[in-house]
């Protein structure tokens, strides 16, 4: 199955808030968990950023899993970065540790770094170019920088789609439901990020399907 491009922005207040309410609970615990299990024993200090942040649940995961860093969520997504400093407004324990900036890579004013590990949840898919994300994790990594690059994967049919879909968000809106079957379509297969990782000389990360939609880009910058 072909490639087809989703919108690069989740920047409608009705999407973005279908986003922010989904029930992410298991899935976003299982990528601290993956973490820990491809970077184990690690106690990271310094900065992480994390690019494609959302709402910035995974941005205030990361923050509180390793308290001796500080997290940059960005994201080009007004609405999407407006919900995530509503939430740190509560988030008292840690959000002297935490920034949101809104910008659309690349161009986004990132602060310089340097970052201890680059993370990512679901922005591949987004981007019509995907050149620029891994050009971006170059920019922003030195050797022995961790990077973590989470996303889904594109089903071998539409069918395929529509049956992940149906088992993994059953419950949810339909507006967060079209938009899962929209990104499973934009996604990439494994192979084709592993060309990428090719054209953009990180050619040491390691691509890894750990589900039946998920696939998992790691490893530390050489």
């Amino acid at each position: 199955m072909q490639r087809t491009v989703e919108p690069e922005l989740m920047d409608d207040e009705t999407q973005a808030k279908a986003y922010a309410n989904a029930d992410f609970e298991d899935a976003h615990n299982q990528i601290i968990e993956a973490f820990d299990l491809n970077f184990p024993n690690e106690d990271m200090e310094g900065q992480i950023l994390d690019l494609g942040c959302g709402p910035g649940d995974i941005t205030f995961r990361f923050a509180a899993r390793f308290p001796e860093t500080s997290v940059i969520g960005i994201d080009g997504s007004n609405e999407m970065i407006k919900l995530a400093n509503e939430r740190k407004t509560g988030e008292i324990q840690l959000r002297d540790r935490v920034a949101f900036v809104e910008g659309f890579i690349p161009g986004a004013p990132i602060p310089s770094g340097p970052y201890t590990a680059v993370v990512s949840n679901s922005l591949l898919h987004h981007l019509h170019h995907p050149e620029v994300l891994w050009e971006t994790v170059s920019q922003y990594t030195s050797p022995g920088s961790k990077i973590f690059i989470m996303d889904l994967f594109r089903p071998t049919c539409e069918e395929d789609a529509q049956q992940v879909v149906n088992e993994c968000a059953a419950n949810e809106p339909k507006i967060l439901q079209r938009d899962f079957y929209n990104s499973l379509l934009a996604a990439f297969e494994p192979q084709e990020i592993r060309q990428q990782l090719v054209d953009a000389n990180l050619s040491e990360l390691v691509v890894k399907v750990i589900s039946d939609r998920h696939v998992l880009v790691f490893g530390e910058k050489h």
